[in-house]
């Protein structure tokens, strides 16, 4: 039996809506989770994952998700306002990052540990250059002007290009922190302490 235009158009905005809608929850439920884990206070270190998560899961992809017509939380604003608001939610992410990779090199320096030795402190220094790279690239299109050999079009279409590009590069740090000795000690020690407390 096939599908009428109408339904068809109708279940793309639901499964769109959807997904939307599950994008918000991960990208708070990570950062919410990490914290859980990290403790944020109870060492230097303790900082560096919650910042990240924050950066890259939460902040990044709640700056993405301002244009989606279907699960912008401004929907009903101008594009104005949520460029706006996707530059502020960027910047802010960017800071956060930097914190946080800045908290992991002086920890390292503390403990004597070599620095970006792993996949995952290799691609983190990497998502962070791209996202200082890619947010230099964002002021552009706030003063297109100064470019005046590119159209704006063209402009927007490589910072979106390559904004995706560096979310891909964070998520993939995020990814491989996931992996980590830390990470997996400490999902670890979670599951054990509630599994020894139910009893």
């Amino acid at each position: 039996m096939a599908l009428t235009a109408e339904t068809e158009s109708r279940l793309y905005r639901s499964l769109r809506a959807a997904a939307g809608a599950a994008a918000h929850l991960v990208a708070l439920g990570f950062p919410t989770a990490v914290a859980v884990l990290a403790r944020p206070g109870s060492s230097l270190f303790s900082w560096h994952p919650l910042l990240m998560a924050l950066a890259f899961s939460f902040l990044m992809t709640e700056a993405l998700l301002i244009f989606s017509p279907e699960t912008s939380l401004l929907r009903s604003f101008s594009r104005k306002v949520k460029v706006r608001v996707h530059w502020a939610l960027q910047l802010l992410a960017l800071l956060c990052a930097l914190l946080g990779l800045g908290i992991i090199i002086y920890n390292k320096h503390l403990n004597g540990k070599p620095h970006f030795a792993t996949w995952h402190g290799l691609t983190g220094l990497l998502a962070v250059l791209y996202a200082s790279g890619q947010c230099a690239g964002g002021v552009l299109l706030l003063y297109p002007k100064l470019m005046k050999n590119w159209t704006l079009a063209k402009l927007k279409l490589y910072h979106a290009t390559s904004g995706l590009v560096g979310y891909l590069l964070g998520c993939a740090s995020l990814m491989l922190g996931m992996c980590s000795l830390w990470f997996t000690t400490s999902v670890s020690n979670a599951y054990l302490y509630r599994k020894r407390s139910q009893h």
